[in-house]
């Protein structure tokens, strides 16, 4: 699957990459904070990307506003908000039916404020490392969260602390813990890639 470099237009103009399958699925990859390094080539955002193209969906990563080649400046997380619907919204163009949003670290976090502001529909969303300790999620009912997945041994999203917030977001949703994985999953991509691939294969997505 080629994937080719566009631009998002929203509030200002994003840096993106899309790939498009030929199934009716598609997931938009949302990656962590922007002030730590974070970008859409990040190690896991690219390995979460590889294993839905194994599964022909089409995807679509992109940078948040004043990351790599995207205009604009970081803002606090409101308006990540809004770059992330505009991502949503142009994947949409390609006629996908059915949306994921997989959020890693900050990405989560700006999936929440979404859905928790009533900004998505009927999108499914996995969380992966949610940084709990770091920053502050709503502790509301999320029921299009549909997996989280966590590491062992990170302090920035501890495991713990996630479950207990994961209870409340959708209690049905499964969390795994990644042994001896911590916030950047150093030498643990390939668990997570199994995860993500059984996930998919015994679910569907859906």
């Amino acid at each position: 699957m080629q994937e080719k470099s566009i631009v998002v237009a929203g509030a200002f103009e994003l840096e993106a990459g899309l790939a498009l399958g030929s199934a009716s699925c598609g997931v938009v990859l949302v990656h962590p904070h922007p002030l730590h390094g974070g970008d859409l080539r990040n190690p896991v955002i690219t390995s979460m990307m590889d294993v839905f193209q194994g599964h022909d969906w089409s995807t679509l990563r992109f940078n948040f506003r004043g990351v790599g080649s995207s205009c604009g400046t970081y803002d606090n997380g409101h308006g990540e908000v809004e770059d992330l619907l505009a991502a949503v919204a142009r994947l949409r163009q390609e006629e996908v039916d059915k949306i994921f949003l997989v959020g890693y670290s900050f990405g989560a976090w700006v999936i929440c404020q979404a859905a928790e502001s009533g900004k998505l529909d009927k999108e499914k969303f996995i969380f992966v490392a949610p940084p709990a300790a770091m920053m502050e999620f709503a502790e509301t009912s999320l029921p299009g969260l549909a997996l989280v997945i966590v590491g062992e041994k990170d302090s920035i999203a501890p495991a713990a602390e996630v479950g207990l917030l994961s209870e409340k977001w959708n209690p049905v949703a499964p969390m795994v813990v990644i042994p001896t994985a911590d916030h950047f999953f150093s030498g643990c991509l390939d668990s997570v890639e199994r995860v993500m691939q059984q996930f998919l294969q015994m679910s569907d997505g859906f």
